[in-house]
């Protein structure tokens, strides 16, 4: 693909001076229609791997024993790759918006205009969802934390789980209203650390064998069944979501270039797998067909096993508000969406725009709002006291990883990506078109700018 920077000639030569000229206009008008990020390429694959690596490592050894060790690294693998292919769609849709405005709801506007509010419903749904089960994570494993500690706690609210849901509210309620994804970096580093030690337990029960008189049959290449597998199934779908993060991703990372962010998505999925395939490797080999939804909880009280539901604690509670940015935006989206029905693709003002940068109308009036702060505020604070509320009232973890996996999360992982590069990049359609003949044209304007250099020299 032809390179976007504007080359300009001498400004000394008279002859240069048309071509620099219009080089010069479209440069101005990249960098007024687009917005350069700042996050690095590191904060940005700490940001997605901590999307990724939540609740779903949990259950991966009780997919495994479903599906047994052979088949169940296989679907992990290919929900891996599936998940890497929909995020690297994701990265050649954004070029066809501006810098810093990517989004699903973008996207839906160009393709699909009068099923956006579907789209980002179900985004919306999700989200919120993925949310609520971190709450109830935290409610499930606190309460063993306090008495893994202290056996019999004097204040009986601390093996309330009820309290703790309540009290780590608190903590994450500020983080929640943080507006930019890469301000969260420096917890998802927490959240890592977390994570890691959670490998390391899991891998050293295993090496220390100090589960064999608890493990059931093992599973070498026969499943337990199509039933069992097929519920297992959403779990690991559920997994490697963080399509829903892509694009803010996208929109903040200082080099958005090829290279740049299909790097991003390499490491983050292959982080992510290896960690998935280990610890479902090495905790099914630990317990068998016995292990259970929450294999932390499965351990003997000890103080390695303590500190391990502990470190779940920090990562979900850090991975929370990495829900609640998308789930806003969504939220945002579908609060502000009205039907179009006079409006085309092919009679769009984008398509009239004189840059690549303007698909969806250069000019301000067409440029997304940003949120003022009383809606953000008012969002924000309905998307918490929700999720509270359910977190308070549902207490089954499997049912809410099931339910997020075969809807929200199947419908933005493979879906969505798909469907709209397919309706984007079609060679018949009109922005695609105009996108291959902006590229011949600044191709015109380099090759102007070449030979006006040339003929300087001589």
């Amino acid at each position: 693909m032809a390179s976007y920077a504007a080359i300009t000639g001498s400004p000394d030569e008279h002859n240069s001076r048309p071509a620099s000229a219009a080089s010069s206009r479209r440069s101005r008008h990249k960098k007024e229609t687009g917005v350069a990020g700042q996050a690095s390429w590191l904060s940005s694959v700490i940001n997605l791997v901590n999307t990724i690596v939540g609740a779903g490592v949990l259950a991966m050894p009780l997919a495994m024993s479903h599906m047994g060790v052979l088949l169940g690294i296989l679907v992990i693998l290919w929900s891996g790759l599936t998940a890497g292919f929909g995020l690297y769609l994701q990265t050649r849709c954004a070029r066809y918006l501006d810098r810093g405005m990517s989004s699903f709801f973008a996207l839906s506007q160009i393709t699909y205009p009068n099923a956006a509010v579907v789209f980002d419903a179900a985004i919306a749904i999700k989200c919120f969802g993925v949310g609520v089960s971190y709450l109830i994570i935290i409610g499930d494993l606190m309460p063993g934390v306090v008495r893994g500690f202290n056996a019999n706690p004097d204040a009986t609210f601390l093996v309330d789980r009820h309290f703790w849901v309540t009290a780590f509210m608190l903590i994450v309620i500020p983080l929640s209203f943080l507006r930019r994804l890469d301000s969260l970096k420096y917890t998802s580093v927490v959240a890592l650390v977390s994570i890691g030690y959670l490998v390391i337990l899991v891998v050293y029960h295993f090496c220390a064998g100090d589960t064999l008189e608890e493990r059931g049959e093992i599973r070498g290449v026969t499943w337990m069944g199509i039933v069992p597998t097929l519920a297992s199934f959403p779990v690991i779908v559920f997994a490697y979501t963080c399509h829903q993060n892509m694009f803010s991703i996208l929109n903040e990372i200082g080099d958005n270039s090829h290279k740049s962010t299909t790097a991003v998505v390499t490491a983050s999925i292959g982080t992510s797998g290896f960690i998935y395939i280990l610890v479902a490797i090495t905790g099914y080999l630990s317990f068998g067909d016995n292990v259970i939804g929450n294999i932390v909880a499965q351990y003997t009280p000890s103080v390695s096993s303590t500190i391990g539901k502990a470190a779940i604690v920090v990562l979900v509670m850090f991975s929370y508000p990495l829900q609640v940015h998308p789930c806003r935006a969504s939220v945002d989206a579908v609060l502000k969406w009205r039907p179009n029905r006079n409006r085309s693709v092919q009679s769009s003002p984008a398509l009239g725009s004189p840059s690549r940068n303007s698909l969806l109308g250069g000019g301000p009036s067409n440029r997304p709002v940003e949120m003022s702060e009383t809606r953000f505020a008012a969002i924000t604070t309905a998307i918490i006291v929700f999720s509270y509320i359910v977190a308070m009232t549902v207490s089954s973890l499997e049912k809410v990883l099931a339910y997020v996996g075969s809807t929200g999360s199947t419908s933005i992982s493979f879906i969505l990506p798909g469907l709209f590069y397919y309706k984007i990049s079609s060679p018949d359609s009109p922005l695609h078109q105009k996108l291959l003949k902006e590229d011949d044209d600044e191709d015109e304007y380099e090759s102007a700018d070449d030979t006006a250099d040339s003929d300087s020299n001589v």
